[in-house]
């Protein structure tokens, strides 16, 4: 089957590429679709004999040899031996295609003509020296380049001695002549005159009162009084991660320093003021400086790093201030904390998401992106603008590389290796085709049952799920490419600026990402499901398929049913035991629905679990024997990802019910030998009691027919035609068909809750099959009273002669068997009747026939009164759907119940 659904794929590309027919004219499509399988499957073309290419090879590499051409041949050879690792499944016809074309290869081959193929060598350029660039660029004719001043040791820093030139012979440069100058170059030659010592003392005081600490008179140093300038710098050097004087590690405030002009209160007040604010950003900082493994964590560290890299920037341009300073400028401290405050806040707010990820304990490697996310929703609703931005902005820019494995599953069904933070895994067994959308991959979750992604992901894990899976089974389709003509050009844009406009400032940001990552996944899964559905339905048949099933399993021909039917109870009846063979049961299947179905897609096979040995046994009820009955049909394998086993197995417990229900029909339809005897059968009623209960019987069964094809599997059958229209992609076509199967069988009264009502009603169906073995038990002992008086009377006639009377008692005595008919099926048939006559007769204790009857009709009643009623209770209590078609079963069946 693999091979066909992959020559019909192949067989569709190679008519798109050569007919070019549009998509409109399918009828014309499939015409030529039609002629071009036929072609491939009888053509009587074969492929390239391989062994016989490589004799041929091998045979002329020795023709050369023998003719004296060694070198030709070892050439020959050497080329084959290079081939071989690059031999591929077209190499033999390649070799046979330059075999054909040879002409005379021993005669006219010139090894010469290898020559051709060898790529001339470089000729390196001469190196390049100091020789060749003096001449070129004239150093001889400028001497001047080459004199050196050397100074005096005696002579002082202001003034010059005298130059002593001389001059470097340019004919002795080399490429190594520079370690020649080199050597001629002293210490005096580097000194030069100190600068700058009037800065270097200012500098030197300015930071004086770094070491000033003093003790007092209590052995304790004094406290060391700084300026306002000075307390600045050090509160951005800290703010900007740096090490300082006044705060230590930990940016505590030291306490031997204090600010000039104020209380120490206050100005220790001032100092844990700015000292909170490092606290807080160090977090931030060390976290930045890690090295993660993960491209998701390694992403997030560079917008931690950008962060602060603006934070330093913003620092710096405060610090330009009041360096070279030139005109009048406030220092305040308490201003400086006021305009560093907005600044440092959206930075507050990433550190309080680092500090959180380090408190938690086994987090996953996305679990910052949830942080963010939160934090971001928070800011907004807060108007917390600028943090809003900055961890909207850092989010999104980590999402970037989040959605990087989601872009590949989606576009190419495949997964990174080693991948920790994507929530999708693959089975590490291969699976056969049907199930691999099923179980070879699966959602990851955690031991508590939560899925392994981002809460902010879980309403769209299913798309990008099935989106994935999709990929896979076009490719192993070889109808991946198929995707390109729905594939979007461009796909949506995932940054700050598309997803959070400014004039949608008061959207929730939630709702902001949720929109635009719809888009995003619509984008993608739109391309993969249209491609995988528009395949389902025109090139493996999806809908001829269902129809094929109806038509077995629902019965829904009735005339082939009725065929299919026939046989299986013919062979019942005649106590044949061919009917348990799953070769003659499928051909009983094949013939039947041979007008509309291949033979070779229908199958039969028998359950021993539900089968008796006892043909006859098995014939008096419909509880054995029938259930052991399971039909199959053969799918393409992509359509069993839509018809699941689980589904088939729904069809068969209908399909059991059917059979069911028609064998009771079968048998009362059965012609009964109408005997109307002269005793007192007509006088007692007893023939129209049983045609009156025979009638209630088929009554009864052909409204549960009628009930099953007209208010269950017809208005579901049309449903499921609409749902798999209106589904999105496989798993809603899967969901559809999944549903339609679980209606037909609570419908059908075969769900949990209906198992006794269930039960009553196979008792019905049992009761007819002994009410009409109970007439032919009747019928034949009347015929055989008629012939016992027949034949007495013909022997106790005075009239008639001996002679005369033996023959009359000869043709008036049933004539025994033979033994060569003992397998014919009228004396199968017999025997079966006579068992079933005994063990009524042993049932009823020598009843009367109308008896018998009279109780038959007491079962029926109090069968029928008990499937109606608990068909209403049920339908009244339940809240299901199928509790409409419950009641109005219960409804057409009150009707022949008497009061």
């Amino acid at each position: 089957m693999a091979f066909l659904a992959q020559l019909g794929a192949l067989t569709d590309e190679l008519v798109d590429a050569i007919v070019g027919i549009p998509e409109s004219d399918q009828e014309t499509r499939d015409i030529f679709r039609e002629a071009v399988l036929r072609l491939l499957r009888n053509h009587t073309y074969l492929r390239t004999n391989q062994f016989e290419v490589e004799d041929r090879l091998k045979g002329l590499e020795e023709r050369f040899r023998v003719i004296g051409r060694d070198a030709l041949a070892d050439a020959f050879h050497k080329r084959l031996e290079a081939l071989e690792p690059h031999h591929n499944k077209f190499t033999p016809d390649v070799f046979h295609f330059l075999l054909e074309l040879a002409d005379q290869p021993a005669q006219n081959t010139q090894l010469t003509a290898l020559d051709a193929l060898i790529e001339p060598e470089e000729i390196p350029p001469p190196n390049l020296t100091w020789k060749d660039i003096a001449r070129e660029d004239g150093w001889v004719q400028e001497r001047d380049i080459w004199l050196f001043n050397r100074h005096d040791p005696d002579s002082s820093d202001d003034e010059e001695i005298a130059d002593i030139k001389t001059v470097a012979s340019v004919e002795s440069l080399t490429s190594a002549s520079s370690v020649d100058d080199r050597a001629q170059r002293t210490a005096l030659d580097s000194a030069f005159k100190p600068q700058g010592g009037e800065l270097l003392r200012q500098v030197k005081e300015a930071l004086s009162w770094r070491h000033d600490q003093t003790p007092n008179g209590g052995g304790q140093p004094e406290k060391v009084t700084i300026t306002t300038l000075q307390l600045l710098r050090e509160v951005l050097f800290m703010l900007s991660g740096l090490a300082t004087t006044i705060f230590d590690a930990d940016y505590n405030p030291k306490p031997a320093y204090q600010l000039q002009g104020i209380s120490l209160e206050a100005s220790n007040a001032l100092l844990n003021s700015f000292a909170q604010c490092g606290r807080k950003l160090a977090p931030l900082r060390a976290f930045s400086k890690r090295r993660a493994q993960s491209p998701l964590l390694q992403v997030f560290e560079g917008s931690l790093q950008k962060a602060l890299s603006s934070l330093d920037g913003k620092l710096a341009s405060i610090q330009s201030r009041y360096v070279a300073i030139e005109a009048d400028v406030e220092v305040s401290l308490v201003g400086i904390l006021t305009e560093v405050q907005p600044i440092l806040k959206p930075l507050y707010a990433l550190s309080d998401i680092i500090r959180q990820l380090q408190e938690e304990r086994n987090t996953h490697g996305f679990r910052y992106l949830e942080l963010l996310y939160d934090a971001a929703g928070m800011a907004q609703l807060q108007a917390h603008s600028d943090t809003y931005h900055l961890l909207g902005g850092i989010f999104l820019d980590c999402f970037q590389i989040y959605l990087k494995p989601i872009r590949l599953w989606m576009e190419e069904g495949r997964l990174l290796p080693g991948d920790r933070t994507f929530f999708v895994s693959e089975s590490s067994t291969k699976l056969p085709l049907p199930q691999i959308w099923k179980g070879q991959f699966n959602l990851l979750r955690s031991p508590e049952g939560n899925l392994h992604a981002p809460r902010f992901l879980k309403p769209a894990i299913h798309r990008i799920f099935t989106a994935g899976k999709s990929i896979v089974v076009l490719k192993h389709m070889k109808r991946h490419a198929a995707t390109s003509k729905y594939r979007a050009t461009d796909e949506p844009k995932m940054d700050f600026a598309t997803i959070c406009p400014d004039h949608l400032e008061f959207a929730p940001f939630s709702e902001l990402f949720s929109a635009a990552f719809d888009a995003w996944i619509q984008s993608k899964h739109h391309t993969a499901a249209a491609t995988l559905q528009e395949l389902l339905y025109n090139s493996y048949g999806l809908l001829q398929s269902l129809d094929m099933l109806e038509e077995v399993y629902l019965m829904s021909d009735g005339s082939k049913s009725d065929a299919l039917a026939s046989a299986i109870f013919r062979h019942l009846d005649n106590f044949s035991s061919s009917w348990k063979d799953r070769f003659t049961l499928t051909e009983i299947a094949q013939e039947a629905f041979s007008a509309s179905i291949d033979n070779y897609r229908i199958f039969a096979e028998i359950d021993p679990r539900t089968v008796v040995h006892s043909a006859i046994a098995g014939r008096s009820s419909v509880r054995v024997n029938l259930p052991a009955i399971r039909l199959g049909c053969r799918l393409n394998w992509p359509v069993q990802i839509v018809v699941t086993e689980e589904a088939i197995q729904g069809y068969q417990t209908v399909f059991t019910f059917l059979l069911q229900v028609r064998r009771a029909i079968h048998v009362l339809k059965h012609p009964v030998k109408n005997f109307h005897p002269r005793g007192s059968l007509a006088a007692t009623g007893a023939m129209g009691r049983y045609y009156m209960l025979r009638t209630k019987l088929l009554w009864f069964c052909d409204a549960i027919l009628t009930y099953l094809t007209t208010l269950v599997l017809a208005p579901n059958t049309a449903k499921l035609r609409v749902d798999l229209g209106d589904a999105g992609d496989v798993d809603d076509m899967i969901k559809a068909h999944a549903n339609f199967v679980n209606r037909i069988i609570h419908e059908a009264c075969h769900g949990a809750k209906l198992q006794p009502i269930r039960d009553c009603m196979l008792d019905m169906f049992d009761l007819a099959i002994k009410v009409a073995d109970a007439q032919k038990m009747e019928m034949a002992r009347l015929e055989k009273e008629e012939h016992e008086i027949a034949r007495l009377s013909v022997i106790s006639s005075p009239y008639t002669s001996p002679v005369k009377a033996r023959a009359k008692y000869a043709a008036a005595t049933p004539k025994p068997k033979r033994p060569d008919d003992e397998d014919d099926d009228s004396d199968k048939e017999n025997q079966g009747l006579e068992w079933n006559i005994r063990q009524i007769a042993k049932a009823s204790e020598g009843k009367p026939h109308h008896v018998l009857l009279k109780g038959f009709h007491g079962d029926f009643e109090r069968h029928l009164r008990f499937v109606a009623g608990g068909l209403r209770g049920v339908a009244r209590a339940s809240k299901e759907q199928a509790a409409v078609k419950w009641d109005l079963l219960a409804e057409m069946l009150e009707v022949g119940i008497k009061d």
